[in-house]
């Protein structure tokens, strides 16, 4: 791989690592029952195990997803493709987020979000659409976005 090729792959992925002070099965209910994690990111009909398909409701798009892998409390792995208005796009934007789960040294969490597959074309508009996405695991001091959509976890969710 050339330089060029490796910087087009990075500049098509978002990673995000922080230190939660809530426990990992609390950001693994978080991220997979569907109520919960409909208050921090959008309405959903998550079921957590590998093969199934869900989808996100947004406004005005739907986000159709599929489980690729799943391992409660550590690992979170989906695909991510927005249609707009609910119609397929001519380029619909193909993406894959995993949540990375792993216990810290005082009982909390390690998280570690990585959202990859985006287009140069498509990052301006992702960017912009996480105005209604409101997701906060208690991030403390300078608030950071988390995703692709810029999510802020929200602890009491869980």
């Amino acid at each position: 791989m050339n330089a060029e090729s490796q910087s087009e792959a990075a500049s098509d992925v978002l990673e995000f690592e922080y230190d939660l002070a809530e426990p990992p099965e609390k950001v693994w209910r978080a991220l997979t029952v569907p109520e919960l994690l409909a208050a921090w990111m959008m309405p959903n009909d998550i079921t957590p195990e590998i093969g199934n398909r869900f989808a996100f409701a947004a406004t005005d798009a739907v986000i159709e997803c599929e489980i690729l892998d799943a391992e409660p409390e550590r690992l979170l792995r989906y695909s991510w493709r927005e249609q707009a208005g609910g119609a397929a796009r001519q380029d619909p934007l193909d993406s894959v987020v995993t949540f990375t789960l792993a216990r810290t040294v005082s009982g909390g969490t390690h998280l570690r979000i990585v959202h990859d597959g985006f287009s140069r074309k498509a990052m301006p508009a992702v960017v912009m659409a996480g105005a209604g996405c409101r997701l906060s695991l208690g991030l403390r001091g300078a608030a950071k976005p988390i995703a692709a959509n810029t999510p802020r976890l929200v602890p009491r969710a869980a």
